[in-house]
């Protein structure tokens, strides 16, 4: 599978749930807070249309958001299996 990053903050409780989701599946990912990086928050809101949503994620260099959080969503967009 190809690296994943999340942009994320740590106030998000989506960022917490799609954290959860991938650990509870054994799926690595590097984390970068948008709150104490202002190049990744900037690229949270190109990725966005101007909206700082998060989390966000990249893949591949594709990015898409979770938030609201959708398990179904984030399983499709990474093409693994819905249930651990």
């Amino acid at each position: 599978m190809d690296p994943i990053t999340i942009y994320s903050t740590t106030w998000c409780v989506d960022c917490r749930r799609v954290k959860t989701f991938l650990k509870e599946r054994s799926i690595a990912f590097q984390e970068v807070n948008i709150d104490e990086d202002p190049d990744a928050e900037e690229l949270v809101l190109k990725a966005n249309q101007g909206r700082r949503k998060v989390p966000t994620l990249e893949v591949a260099g594709r990015f898409f958001s979770c938030s609201p959080f959708n398990a179904e969503q984030l399983a499709a967009e990474l093409g693994i299996p819905l249930n651990p």
